[in-house]
């Protein structure tokens, strides 16, 4: 099987679906020897900010000298994205070798999920790369997810806002509950920012599976509004005068979560000093979240797709129009069909100048017209672009070198602005 193959036949299983539940998961890993077992790992789930968490954890982690396995999802541009080790992406070979075992591998009658063969890919992959830890990401809720295998040393769940309605119920503390899945007994759990009935929910789970709980402001502290200069204030451990190298007030919340993250797992023997935290948190990328790709229009990208990221988006634009008062936005916008268009559009409205519409390369993204919809009170100009590259380019048109053009509603959409930006066309559907 070459490369394109694996690829191909990876994609081939979106046709299954979403699927939650873990007896495929496990059948799946019980034939290829159960490499979770050989694992230790570290899981992080919640609505908004674990992707970056994860990342904060697995940079400070790789600092301390440790060989350090991060899974997360969706990709940007390539799959191989989802798979790292030291932050090196998979290989292509071992795409290509461990997807036809696990095709060889799995009974006729199982049909894994596309997300189901690729977590057990990345866990194989860990395993046969010797990783000293691995870090996981929580694809979609937590107690059905198909990362909910392993048994970690220690486990965050960053926040708590509506989304998934459809699988993991209509409201907070329902969903609480389904991301409260990940809680392990006797495990040691972190949360970050959430409202008293989901954590009321976390409290309540994490006592019936005597699981010690770290509540961000509660156990655990952060003083400062900077990303470049702010405290963590822990349960035994105190670091002043960090700098985080991911932008945005949001992201305080996330790397206090991440190091509260390694001080609980350093009760399981996870050693991690100042100079690594420090190293780890000022060195730590992430692509698509805040991330700044061309100058002169600057040209933002971030993944909010949700009212709740929105909201922290729209403090991040707020800011910059502050410090560049001479300076416009312009949204190139673009979501899935399923989602809050109004909601996320809420936020943002009152420091936007222009917004350009246009549709991911996604059978499920929403049309130009659906997201028209939720502007029918908006006053400003509204543009039209059918692909997000020409929206890209229909927004420079527009912009002066001052301005400012943030490229959000979806992970997807940024996928296919970057892949565009590169000169390697469109990505492939990403589940």
């Amino acid at each position: 099987m070459t490369y394109s193959d694996a690829i191909e036949y990876l994609y081939g299983l979106q046709k299954h679906g979403i699927k939650l539940g873990l007896e495929t998961m496990r059948t799946l890993l019980g034939k290829i020897g159960h490499p979770e077992r050989q694992l230790r790992t570290l899981h992080i789930g919640g609505t908004n900010g674990k992707g970056s968490t994860a990342a904060m954890a697995a940079a400070i982690l790789q600092a301390s000298g440790l060989r350090v396995g991060l899974y997360t999802s969706p990709h940007l541009v390539e799959f191989r994205e989802r798979i790292r080790v030291n932050g090196d992406m998979i290989p292509e070979e071992q795409v290509a070798d461990l997807t036809g075992r696990l095709r060889a591998a799995a009974p006729q009658d199982l049909d894994p999920t596309f997300f189901e063969t690729t977590t057990a890919m990345a866990l194989l992959h860990f395993a046969e790369s010797r990783v000293d830890l691995a870090v996981l990401e929580v694809g979609l809720g937590g107690r059905f997810d198909a990362t909910n295998v392993v048994e970690p040393m220690a486990c965050a769940i960053t926040t708590i806002a509506l989304e998934h309605q459809e699988y993991l119920g209509q409201t907070e503390d329902a969903i609480a509950f389904e991301k409260a899945g990940i809680i392990k007994p006797s495990v040691p759990v972190v949360i970050g920012r959430m409202g008293p009935e989901a954590s009321g929910v976390m409290r309540r789970i994490a006592q019936e599976r005597t699981a010690p709980l770290w509540r961000l402001g509660h156990d655990f502290f952060l003083e400062g509004n900077d990303p470049e200069q702010f405290t963590y204030l822990g349960v035994t451990q105190v670091f002043e005068g960090l700098r985080c190298g991911l932008a945005g007030r949001h992201q305080l919340d996330n790397a206090a979560c991440a190091l509260a993250l390694l001080e609980a797992a350093g009760k399981a023997g996870v050693a991690v000093d100042e100079a690594a935290v420090r190293q780890g948190l000022q060195s730590v990328m992430w692509e698509g979240r805040l991330e700044f790709i061309e100058e002169y229009p600057r040209v933002l990208l971030d993944g909010a797709h949700n009212p709740a990221a929105a909201a922290a988006l729209a403090r991040y634009l707020q800011d910059f129009l502050v410090r560049h008062p001479d300076s416009r936005i312009i949204l190139v916008w673009g979501m899935m069909r399923d989602k809050d268009h109004r909601g996320f559009i809420a936020p943002l409205q009152s420091m936007v100048s222009e917004i350009v519409l246009t549709q991911a390369g996604l059978a499920r993204s929403a049309t130009v017209q659906e997201l028209r919809a939720s502007l029918a009170e908006w006053r400003r100009p509204i543009l039209e672009a059918s692909l997000p590259a020409e929206a890209l380019m229909v927004a420079k048109t527009r912009a002066t070198s001052r301005d400012l053009i943030c490229v959000a509603g979806s992970l997807m959409l940024l996928g296919d602005v970057k892949a565009a930006v590169r000169g390697c066309g469109l990505s492939p559907i990403r589940g």
